[in-house]
């Protein structure tokens, strides 16, 4: 396979599949399920959804701030205003082009901070090392608490605990093995694997030599508490779901978290994943898809407009850079 159709690939499968669990969840859902969704979303009580956008700005603000003690140790210091407003482009760039945006970060970062692409590009690797952590952190503490429901709607799907046990565990033996064979073998991508990986690992652990390590860490918390609150906040649109929880609400927050990686911004599949894990409550199949609906648009609309707008601003606001 050359290099032209794997990129054409990368590119446009996730917004096919996007475009195909569309068709999906409207070949689903019947014409007066539909329109009780429809109902729904247009009823959303604008104020608690506008809050929701308020939080998703928050967190940006705050990731905008947190990268200058990512740049500070390698002797760069960002505008916070030029942080934030590369931070929505990037946002933006990824709906259309999965991870595009950031290299776009990296570059715009170089364009008006000077500082070299390579370093910008490593501080910005080390925080998706940190996002990923801090959502394994989130799926632990999700099924801790809520072990009994997950293990009975599995155990109702056939999935005894047993059967879950032994794929664990041949897992774990698989990843061992795994690890093994990369330690012993020669082979050039593999050696490039780990490079990349210890990489990675002195990345996160620079953190704890930065001297504004607990300002990130705070900041950090922050971020991840403004995402769950974003989520959060929407489940008072629809009446069904008013009543849920913080730890059920967990359910569904990682559920969608999955989607948003699966497909561009989570198209198509976002609603269909919260509506699912939702559902395990027994929150209805029209309510479910109404809530992951109203989440999934209240964000996108958020990240087209500030990411248009930052678009047009930071050229503007750096005429002299």
């Amino acid at each position: 396979m050359n290099r032209r159709l794997k990129k054409s690939l990368k590119l446009f499968l996730p917004i096919l599949l996007g475009v195909l669990l569309l068709w999906y969840s409207y070949y689903i859902t019947s014409a007066e399920d539909r329109e009780q969704i429809v109902r729904y979303i247009r009823e959303a009580d604008m104020s608690w959804v506008g809050l929701s956008v308020l939080i998703g700005i928050l967190s940006h603000v705050s990731r905008a701030i947190r990268w200058n003690y990512l740049l500070e140790p390698i002797g760069y210091r960002s505008r916070v205003s030029n942080n934030v407003l590369i931070i929505l482009i990037a946002y933006f760039t990824n709906l259309g082009i999965p991870r595009s945006g950031e290299v776009l970060r990296a570059t715009a970062l170089t364009s008006y901070e000077g500082v070299p692409f390579e370093k910008g590009f490593g501080t910005i690797v080390t925080e998706r090392v940190i996002d990923l952590i801090m959502l394994l952190l989130i799926i632990t503490i999700t099924l801790f608490l809520q072990t009994d429901i997950l293990l009975d709607f599995l155990d109702g799907r056939g999935v005894s605990m047993v059967g879950m046990l032994v794929l664990l565990a041949a897992g774990i033996f698989s990843l061992f093995l795994l690890l093994a064979f990369l330690r012993r073998s020669s082979n050039r991508w593999v050696i490039k694997a780990k490079n990349l990986v210890k990489g990675l690992l002195d990345g996160v652990m620079s953190i704890f030599k930065m001297k504004k390590k607990w300002p990130f860490l705070w900041h950090t918390l922050f971020i991840w508490a403004c995402y769950i609150g974003m989520f959060w906040v929407i489940k008072y649109t629809v009446p069904e779901t008013q009543g849920l929880s913080l730890d059920q609400i967990l359910v569904g927050f990682v559920a969608g978290a999955f989607a948003m990686s699966t497909t561009n911004g989570g198209i198509g599949l976002y609603p269909i994943a919260v509506s699912g894990a939702l559902a395990i409550y027994g929150i209805s199949e029209v309510s479910g898809d109404a809530f992951g609906w109203i989440m999934w648009i209240a964000q996108t609309l958020m990240v087209v407009v500030f990411g248009a707008i930052s678009f047009l601003l930071l050229p503007l606001l750096n005429r002299n850079r």
